[in-house]
This record gives structure tokens, C-alpha cells and sequence, in this order.
């Protein structure tokens, strides 16, 4: 079958679409015949080589797809050959057809085409895991979202909307701050041309943000801090701005404050199969209202696979950028 290689690691010169054999199911997993593979930033570490794939996990790149199932191991009862579907994935997507766990595939939420269904399972995935399953954001609270106008940054936007929070974000250019109001967030903030923490204690009259979605680390570390609530959750999942960082322990501590580090790829096949049937039991619901829904930016057939990680680490484009095969 077809799928993207490396040549090593490196730049998007590494990338090909090459031959690899066609994946076996085991007797818990099916195989996806993939429409639609959505395109992430952890893929653009592993083509780095910053990011391997966990132990047993495909050398594919590819996290998240969309398809329908056209094989199924002798101990799954949910799902049958003909499904469709979308999945989350530990490596693999980037390719004709993937092997996958059966807890970590979803049916495939009402009102969204099947193409689009492939911008959903790795950023809902992370937003509810994270916002809601670790954070716990409640109503009337304040959610400050790092990177709203990103994958993820559109998703936790409008769930926290949905859920009755007051949503503030970061990003990097006027058309994503009016993109995001758009969206729902109450405050958008151009890093770019402002002191953002200022502008978060400014919004919130100094209370600060009661949960911090973060993308950057260490480079937004003391800032997140600052502009924490009494009992606030700041909760790091991304490196952007660096691994290493210093943070004031005692304004932590006097705002009985907590910083929480996750990340998805790595966890277990049941702690993946936990997240997603609360996802499918609490989110879906809310994409068949139409009160949430995945932002599509742009699609590449999988022979521009080079292009759509340039569109992806020049940071320009708003929501998801995928795959089409």
C-alpha cells in the first residue's frame, strides 16, 4: 500500500510516498481504510526525528484519521467490516490503511463528513482529556487558551463556550483574533503587539484565568503563573517555547495553584479508550447540535504531503490542516 516515508530526519525533504506492506489486524484491532489523515505538530517532530513513535507503535507518521473499516479481529464486537469511522492513532496514518485498536476508533459524529471527521479525534481527544477530565473547567469560569486559532485552540474555544466559560486566547495575527471572537471567545489577544498577561489581568479585572491551556512551556511558564486564579490549573501540553523554565513558588502557592504536564501518544490503550467514550458519550452530542464543530484550514492529497507540514510550521493556517488519499 501507499504511504509517507522518511529518508531519515530532517527537513520536509525527507518525506515520500513510498510502498509499505498492508497491516493485520490482531484480534482486538481492525484496519481502516483511511480517506483522511489529519496533519499535527508532534508530526512534524517525529519527521525531525525529536518525537519516536512509542514501542510497538507503526514508524508511520499520522496520529488521527477518518475511513471506513475493512477488517476486523476475531474479538471486536463494535465494529464491522463497511463502518465509518474515525480513530486516534499512535503512529500510522499518514498511509492507505492503518491498524488500530479497536478502543480507540469512533463512530464518526452526526452532520460531519467523513473527510472532516479526520480534524476531530486527536485535538477533542486532547481538549477534554485535559480541560475538562484533568482541569475540570466549570461554568462562569475562565478558560485561557495559548494558540486559539490552532487545531486544538479552535476545539477548546468553542467547548468551553458550550460549557458556559468565559474564553480567552492568545494568537499571532489580527485575522485569528477575529476569527477566534468569531468563534466564541471572549477576549482575543495578539501576542505580537501586546504584553498578553497584561491584557488577561486587564480582562479579568486581576482575578486571572482559572484554567491555562498551554502550548509554549517554558517560555510562557512565568506568565501563566502570574495570571493563574485562587485555585487555578494551568495545565502544559505542548513545548514550543522550550523544555526548562523558573516559576515563582510563592505566587503559586498563595494562589493555591497546580501545573499540570500531559501528553496523549504515550498513554495506554484503555486510558486512550476512557477518553475517547467520554469524548463520544459528552462531545458528539455537542457536533450534532452544531454547537461544535472541526475547523478545517486546508486539505493536500497525500502526495503534497511536504506542503501541508509547511502550511503547518509556518503557523498561518486556522484549524486543521489534513491529508486526503
Amino acid at each position: 500500500m501507499r504511504a509517507v516515508v522518511c529518508d531519515g530526519a530532517g527537513g520536509v525533504e525527507v518525506l515520500r510516498v513510498g510502498e509499505i506492506p498492508d497491516p493485520t489486524p490482531a484480534v482486538d484491532e481492525v484496519v481502516i481504510d483511511v480517506v483522511a489523515a489529519g496533519v499535527n505538530r508532534a508530526d512534524l517532530l517525529q519527521r525531525q526525528g525529536n518525537y519516536p513513535p512509542p514501542p510497538g507503535a507503526p514508524g508511520t507518521i499520522g496520529l488521527e484519521v477518518s475511513g471506513t473499516i475493512s477488517a476486523v479481529g476475531s474479538a471486536v464486537e463494535d465494529w464491522s467490516i463497511g463502518d465509518e469511522c474515525c480513530a486516534l492513532l499512535a503512529g500510522g496514518g499518514y498511509a492507505e490503511k492503518v491498524v488500530v485498536p479497536a478502543p480507540q476508533v469512533m463512530p464518526v459524529p452526526e452532520g460531519i463528513d467523513l473527510v472532516s471527521a479526520a480534524a476531530l479525534p486527536e485535538v477533542v481527544a486532547t481538549v477534554w482529556s485535559n480541560i475538562f477530565m484533568t482541569a475540570h473547567l466549570k461554568e462562569g469560569e475562565t478558560l485561557l487558551v495559548h494558540g486559539g486559532a490552532s487545531g486544538i485552540g479552535t476545539m477548546a474555544i468553542q467547548l468551553g463556550v458550550a460549557h458556559g466559560a468565559r474564553v480567552i486566547c492568545t494568537v499571532g495575527s489580527t485575522d485569528k483574533m477575529d476569527f477566534c471572537t468569531r468563534l466564541g471567545a471572549d477576549v482575543a489577544i495578539n501576542y505580537k503587539d501586546a504584553e498578553w498577561a497584561s491584557v488577561v489581568n486587564e480582562a479579568t479585572n486581576k482575578a486571572g484565568a482559572d484554567v491555562i491551556l498551554d502550548i509554549m512551556g517554558a517560555k510562557y511558564l512565568s506568565d501563566n503563573v502570574k495570571t493563574l486564579a485562587y485555585d487555578g490549573r494551568l495545565v502544559v501540553i505542548g513545548m514550543q517555547g522550550g523544555t526548562r523554565g523558573e516559576i515563582d513558588l510563592g505566587r503559586l502557592m498563595s494562589r493555591r495553584g497546580s501545573i499540570t504536564g500531559a501528553g496523549l501518544r504515550v498513554r495506554s490503550v484503555e486510558d486512550k479508550g476512557r477518553i475517547l467514550a467520554e469524548v463520544v458519550g459528552h462531545v458528539w452530542p455537542l457536533v450534532a447540535a452544531k454547537k461544535v464543530r472541526p475547523i478545517v484550514h486546508r486539505t493536500f492529497p497525500l502526495d503534497a504531503v511536504a506542503q501541508a507540514h509547511e502550511t503547518l510550521e509556518q503557523s498561518t493556517q486556522i484549524g486543521k490542516v489534513l491529508l486526503t488519499l
